[in-house]
């Protein structure tokens, strides 16, 4: 009688939900076996081995991973198909147009030709890493072939690289784009894991800005005297308000009687849209803010120079209840605002700025006047404190006087809208 023992370990019979194991004409040999599969189902799997032994350890770590819960990859196809898939059917949801926008020129300019053509099953940490490190030391004119369609070229199609790499700051967004990706890929069950997680780009240094001295913002002020946007400069200064959020303002979100205004939309022009009002950029964001006395004055005089703009503009003006429109009464395209605003910087002969740094130059300001980093949080509409911890946590002036600054651990006026910046000479 013969007995399992006795049996050649390649014809012994294997217990019941092992699979099966065989040697192929090829030489090489074969394990199949039922895994768990996404939506809760079995599916049969095959893998490949030199020896009985590879195979069979290829197989017994798969059903170890089906077992803990984990199913086998479904995904066949390219790292490229699945990005094209995630940016029209996923992101494109979840995203602001301008944000997928900016998520898809960074898929089709570096993840699609660095790692399109991988599978997406097969993608590896060290793939990943290989890429970065190649995108890291890589000249851009020369890799996307920006300096052969220039008139006159002047780096590589001219055989002088100009070794224009990616910043940090770059490398690192290009890298969040695809760890999202991939994140989503893991939700949907196409792949067991991020491997993209698993790779560092290291942390790179925060983005410096120089914001308006006291001096500075007073001359700034003083310049836009006279002009028709002369408020929303001052509203912008004594508030930080962001460039869309002053644009989206309404004069239905003004209580100038008790001096407080709420901001509930931000204007922003979109490839699709065009010039398109919508939310705010964050829930924290949505905020009722107190005006200065200042701004309240200023907003009075805009009012009645507005209606008298109205009344030039006859019946061509287009009424939609902003608060900064063109002459016409048409809301102000966000490029346009930073056209007059840096034709201002020069006239007032003040350094060239972003616009975005008035909204620096308010909180540091406040910061220099002590005001505690929990009201200037409010003020600005972070959704974090230690976003307002991080930017501002070194003003100028404190920095150089080595004051402490003391933050308030909770907010003790919930009802009180927080305080604006003050730049009274």
């Amino acid at each position: 009688m013969t007995t399992p023992r006795d049996t050649p370990a390649s014809r012994r019979v294997r217990a019941n939900g092992d699979g099966t194991v065989y040697q192929r004409k090829d030489s090489r040999w074969e394990a199949a076996g039922y895994v768990l599969a996404p939506g809760n189902t079995r599916k049969r799997i095959r893998v490949y081995g030199t020896t009985r032994k590879e195979a069979l350890a290829k197989l017994t770590e798969k059903v170890a991973a089906s077992n803990r819960g984990l199913p086998v990859p479904s995904a066949q196809g390219s790292v490229a198909a699945y990005l094209t898939y995630w940016l029209e059917n996923v992101a494109v949801h979840h995203l602001r147009e301008n944000t997928h926008t900016r998520y898809a020129a960074c898929v089709d300019q570096y993840l699609t030709p660095g790692l399109g053509k991988k599978r997406l099953t097969k993608i590896t940490a060290k793939d990943v890493r290989t890429w970065l490190n190649q995108l890291r030391t890589t000249c851009q004119c020369c890799a996307r072939g920006i300096d052969a369609d220039r008139d006159q070229p002047r780096c590589c199609a001219a055989g002088a690289c100009c070794s224009k790499r990616l910043s940090p700051l770059t490398l690192t967004y290009i890298h969040s784009v695809l760890k999202s990706a991939l994140e989503h890929a893991v939700r949907e069950e196409e792949i067991p894991r991020n491997v993209a997680r698993n790779v560092r780009t290291g942390t790179p240094r925060p983005r410096r800005f120089e914001p308006l001295t006291t001096d500075e913002a007073r001359r700034l002020l003083t310049t836009a005297q006279g002009h028709r946007l002369h408020a929303l400069f001052e509203l912008a200064l004594h508030t930080g308000l962001r460039k869309g959020e002053l644009l989206g303002l309404h004069w239905k979100d003004l209580d100038l009687g008790s001096g407080t205004a709420a901001i509930r939309r931000t204007l922003q022009r979109t490839s699709a849209g065009g010039l398109t009002t919508l939310p705010t950029k964050t829930r924290a964001s949505e905020r009722r803010i107190a005006l200065p006395t200042r701004c309240i004055q200023s907003l009075k005089h805009h009012h009645e120079q507005q209606q008298r703009e109205r009344e030039a503009a006859g019946t061509t003006w287009q009424h939609n209840g902003h608060v900064f429109t063109t002459p016409q009464g048409r809301p102000i395209d966000p490029t346009n605002l930073t056209r007059t605003f840096t034709t201002l910087l020069s006239k007032a002969s003040l350094r060239r700025i972003r616009f975005h740094d008035l909204r620096h130059s308010t909180a540091t300001l406040l910061l220099e006047q002590g005001v505690e980093l929990v009201v200037i949080k409010e003020l600005l509409g972070h959704a974090h404190i230690g976003v307002t911890a991080t930017v501002y946590a070194n003003p100028r002036e404190l920095h150089q006087t080595g004051e402490k600054l003391q933050v308030a651990r909770s907010w003790q006026h919930p009802g009180r809208a927080p305080s604006s910046c003050s730049l009274a000479a």
